[in-house]
């Protein structure tokens, strides 16, 4: 299955703004209350601001140029506790869209990092984590600006807008027409440029996660490249990511930036109509100065709410992009579903492939027509030239990947039929190069170990004891307490491997694999290992993957894997001529 968000950008339609917008709101579908009460507070905001005018002209009609000025300062008294209650509702709106937005970051990053962990490992393979941890964090905090600053904003200036062209449409409509006629240009060129200016910042976004990837790569890779003295390669990369992002930002900054000027200039051409054409009313008697006012507050009214659309606009355009990025996480589906149990397909081994075909991607087949039959209890060893398919073998035995052809069988059921924790809780596996989280040793022994979880470090210790782990435990100074950083050197990579050990030693499975888990230990540790493995249940079937055949001189039968095919390789000198061979061949 393609797992590329880039190549998945490309293929998939577009999809309109208020559909994206519709998916969009259905994440904070539990605020409807305090968007019901952001709505009403902005709604009262703007039915306030907009009476103003209004009563602004009445009282110049009526007790300014009559002279009547106790009429004047009720009026004023009562526009000011109107702008008084505006104050309060546009505070309450502002708290109520801040405190939606950051639940709304909270929801939306929760549901991508929750939907990553249930993606496959294929997923990983086919994208970089820079630009995924840029979808996290850089693209949803886009989303938070536009609802906590902007979205109530964007509302409320619609319905000013609105408001604002009914009332001047209702005072004169001959007026009114003329004065919003500039408006509908302005509507054909946001209607016309919105698409371009999401493409531009969609772009934009691309590239930021571009450079967040290559500087996720450099940092992880620097011990790589102070040895090989290569900072001048990575230098070069770097400024290439860099210098396409400061491209494609100029760019989708002049895009954003671009309604500004015409809405400014078109909003000045419609004041300078009302106040030609309004003036001319007055002169024929058909207007009065009053409402002359009322009308050019009006008209500000509706054209300044124009101005700050064009900014918000622009917003609302990298949010929407930003969306389209998040949303490509939030529409996959693990292609690795649990699928149900089918009765007729059935094994007494422990695990077995019928008829096994692997391929990565649709090109080249990496496993072809395998069969393989582990019994309980027993030692398999799997051997073979570097890229002979070995570990694919071992991957597809822990279910990391699905058999393009064919079944894989687990106590004889499909292993596709079985829960996650269920197989996990069946198959061990310790990687060459394993990966241990921030925390002490004793965070690492028990992760993923239900079982374990709530003993104290007294209990776990004779649980090492009796495992005969003890002996690996007293090789860390601090023994359960030895910090462990993920990606720092607090401890050697022979180390890790022995916490993996212990890890995968500890919860007892009935099948566990060794991927050259001793390639990076001593030979006394290993012998050491050796009497461990010898010693763990009588009913655990061990698969190694191993290129020094000392590992594997004990095993009940080996296999050479070599170029997709699996055979038996028979006795250990048999194995060694296959394995000269391979390479020769390889």
């Amino acid at each position: 299955m393609n797992y590329n968000l880039n190549e998945l950008n490309q293929q998939r339609e577009k999809q309109s703004t208020y559909k994206a917008l519709k998916r969009l709101l259905q994440l904070i579908s539990n605020e409807r209350k305090n968007l019901w009460l952001a709505l009403i507070a902005i709604l009262l905001n703007s039915g306030l601001l907009l009476l103003g005018p209004l009563l602004i002209g009445h009282t110049i009609d009526t007790y300014i140029r009559t002279k009547q000025f106790h009429g004047v300062l009720v009026f004023g008294a009562i526009l000011l506790a109107m702008y008084m209650v505006a104050m309060v509702t546009g505070y309450l709106q502002t708290k109520l869209m801040g405190s939606i937005g950051q639940r709304m970051l909270y929801t939306l990053r929760n549901a991508i990092f929750n939907k990553l962990q249930e993606l496959p490992v294929s997923f990983f393979n086919q994208n970089k984590a820079g630009d995924l941890i840029s979808r996290v964090n850089n693209d949803t905090d886009k989303l938070n600006q536009f609802f906590s600053q902007s979205l109530m904003q964007f509302i409320g200036s619609i319905v000013t807008m609105i408001g604002a062209g009914f009332f001047l449409l209702s005072i004169n409509f001959e007026l009114g027409a003329a004065a919003l006629s500039p408006a509908v240009v302005i509507v054909l060129f946001t209607v016309a440029l919105s698409p371009w200016i999401k493409a531009k910042n969609a772009k934009n976004l691309r590239s930021v996660g571009g450079m967040s990837a290559e500087i996720q790569e450099s940092l992880n890779n620097f011990k790589v490249i102070i040895a090989f003295n290569r900072r001048d390669y990575f230098r070069k990369r770097f400024n290439e990511a860099n210098l396409q992002n400061y491209k494609t930002a100029i760019g989708a900054g002049l895009a954003n930036n671009i309604f500004v000027p015409v809405y400014g200039l078109l909003s000045s051409a419609a004041q300078l109509i009302v106040l030609l054409f309004g003036i001319y009313l007055i002169s024929i008697g058909n207007f009065s100065i009053g409402l002359l006012v009322s009308y050019i507050s009006y008209c500000t009214n509706f054209y300044n709410p124009l101005r700050q659309l064009a900014a918000l606009w622009t917003s609302f355009q990298v949010a929407m992009a930003g969306w389209d990025r998040i949303s490509q996480i939030l529409l996959l589906e693990n292609n690795l579903a649990q699928v149900p149990a089918d009765k007729a397909v059935t094994s007494d081994a422990l695990l077995e492939f019928k008829n096994v075909h692997f391929a990565y991607d649709d090109s080249k087949e990496i496993l072809h027509n395998i069969n393989l039959k582990f019994e309980k209890g027993k030692t398999y060893a799997l051997i073979g030239p570097t890229g002979g398919g070995k570990t694919t073998t071992a991957s597809l035995i822990s279910r990391l990947y699905d058999a393009t052809k064919g079944t894989v069988l687990l106590n004889g059921k499909d292993i596709r039929s079985f829960t996650a924790e269920e197989r996990t809780q069946k198959i061990g596996f310790i990687l060459q190069e394993p990966f241990l989280f921030t925390g002490t040793v004793k965070d690492n022994i028990l992760y993923g170990n239900s079982k374990y979880r709530e003993v104290s470090d007294e209990q776990l210790k004779k649980i090492i004891q009796d495992a005969n782990l003890d002996a690996l435990l007293a090789i860390f100074d601090e023994g359960l307490n030895t910090q462990i950083t993920s990606g720092a050197d607090s401890i050697s990579l022979g180390q890790k491997q022995l916490i993996a050990f212990m890890r995968a030693v500890l919860r007892n499975p009935e099948l566990l694999i060794l991927d050259e888990a001793t390639a990076n230990i001593d030979t006394i540790t290993e012998q050491l290992l050796g009497s461990i493995l010898s010693k763990v249940s009588k009913e655990t079937t061990l698969v190694i993957i191993a290129h020094r055949l000392n590992t594997i001189e004990n095993a009940d039968e080996i296999y050479f894997v070599n170029e997709g095919e699996v055979q038996k390789a028979g006795t250990l000198n048999e194995a060694l001529d296959l394995l000269l061979k391979g390479k020769r061949v390889s």
